[in-house]
């Protein structure tokens, strides 16, 4: 395994479990750490000045969330982009975002209304920044506004469960920045449909926007294969 090439920044307001697992997943999410790479707890704990603790509890975080692999007699390893793995976590999120929508359109309030609005404003803003991990959040955030707006703690936690394994394909989708017009319209459909409580309208239009996200990272992960 070559040198990594990140450092870790730490917090005092995060135990340094959480600093470790923070800095290792964005490591992996922005690439630094390659798919298929191994991860070998003695040179992570030198590299980043920890003891081999953190950096374990770090690994079975990153495992449960889908980034690490953890191999027989080989041990941790960062996970593939694989086109299976990609339309599993998809057709999970596509059948919640499903029904988020349509409990939306049923409770959302006038203030939630706003806040979506808000939310897509800012997402527009920060495209321009050009920063993948900013422009995520910011999607997340826009995303979360409606899954707040169904009032279903159960849903509410399915969806937050799944968000990490999301995230990483979220990160590869808005490294094409030919999508970002896309996003814009979809995100204001969206809201439109919901605040009209048109609700077959807003279905069809999730469906639509995570579609184009399959095609997109599906496309991308085909190439990296040739």
């Amino acid at each position: 395994m070559k040198e990594p090439n990140f450092e870790v920044t730490m917090n005092e307001y995060l135990p340094l479990r959480d600093v470790v697992f923070n800095t290792l997943r964005q490591a992996i999410l922005r690439g630094e750490l390659k798919p298929g790479e191994r991860l070998m707890e003695i040179q992570l704990a030198n590299k980043l000045g920890v003891s081999r603790t953190p950096i374990r509890e770090a690994i079975r975080k990153l495992e449960l969330e889908g980034l690490v692999l953890m191999i027989p007699r080989k041990g941790a390893e960062v996970a593939e982009i694989t086109e299976k793995n990609l339309r599993d976590v998809l057709e999970v999120r596509g059948a919640l975002e499903e029904l988020s929508v349509q409990l939306a359109c049923d409770k959302i309030t006038e203030e939630q209304i706003g806040q979506l609005k808000v939310a897509a404003k800012e997402f527009e803003a920060v495209l321009k920044t050009g920063d993948i991990t900013q422009i995520a959040e910011a999607d997340v955030k826009f995303h979360d506004v409606i899954y707040e707006a169904t009032d279903n703690r159960r849903l509410i936690q399915l969806l937050n469960n799944l968000r990490e394994q999301m995230y990483r394909y979220r990160v590869e989708y808005l490294k094409e920045k030919n999508v970002y017009p896309q996003l814009i319209a979809e995100h204001e459909e969206i809201i439109e449909k919901i605040e009209n409580r048109e609700k077959e309208e807003a279905v069809r239009i999730v469906c639509r926007h995570i579609g184009n996200q399959v095609t997109a990272v599906t496309g991308t992960i085909r190439m990296k294969q040739n």
